[in-house]
């Protein structure tokens, strides 16, 4: 009996913890070539979490002219380290399926990441990836000298859905979209990042286990200097 409640004890905190940490993709500040993806609450590598369910992630690179290029990574044990190929402004995007969760009776659902990070300064138009590619992603939009987060499920804005922003000053805040899948405005310069989730219902299977859902999380790593 102490087995098996441990072992469901276990179980369970795992499910907590890939359900509180997110896939980023974190490009290193001094070199433009290189990029960290760190699984964790914020920006920074998380020594207590492996990297194992998210060395899978598939990343490529789209330059200032539309091209794409496949990223490269190497896995650590805490974080994965990518090299980034081009110069000047890019998008660096990709997806990984964590893998099939259940927590008590409530039904069982894929959990699937989306990170994406913008280095440089990408033209407006160039920023969406799109849903032929991302099922879900995060825009940064200018406006005026501040900055907005629109998130985007299947292509289309997405109406009162949760996103949680991390600001450049170390602070986090949870907001709404408006009607145009719009944050609120942010004024501060520096690093954000962002994550929010879309529920798609549909059965499927992964690994030999069934999901009823697939629990999609959009990521963004951005700049804003304006």
């Amino acid at each position: 009996m102490l087995r098996t409640t441990g072992a469901a004890a276990l179980l369970a905190a795992a499910a907590l913890t890939a359900h509180a940490h997110f896939v980023f993709v974190v490009p290193d500040s001094k070199d433009p070539a290189r990029a960290v993806v760190v699984f964790s609450e914020d920006l920074e590598v998380d020594e207590n979490v492996s990297m194992d369910k998210v060395s899978g992630l598939k990343l490529t690179c789209r330059d200032g002219a539309g091209k794409d290029t496949a990223v490269g990574h190497k896995t650590g044990k805490h974080e994965l380290t990518a090299t980034v190929p081009g110069t000047g402004p890019r998008v660096v995007f990709g997806s990984v399926h964590y893998g099939v969760l259940q927590k008590g009776d409530a039904k069982p659902y894929l959990l699937a990441y989306h990170p994406k990070a913008i280095i440089g300064a990408v033209p407006a138009d160039k920023v969406v990836i799109g849903d032929k590619v991302l099922p879900v992603e995060l825009v940064p939009v200018a406006s005026g000298s501040d900055v907005r987060f629109r998130f985007l499920a299947a292509g289309k804005p997405v109406a009162d859905a949760e996103v949680t922003v991390l600001k450049p000053d170390g602070g986090k805040t949870k907001t709404k979209t408006n009607t145009d899948g719009l944050t609120e405005a942010f004024a501060e310069k520096g690093r954000y990042g962002a994550w929010a989730r879309t529920v798609v219902a549909g059965a499927g299977e992964l690994g030999g286990k069934k999901y009823d859902e697939t629990r999609h999380y959009a990521t963004l790593v951005t700049e804003y200097q304006k």
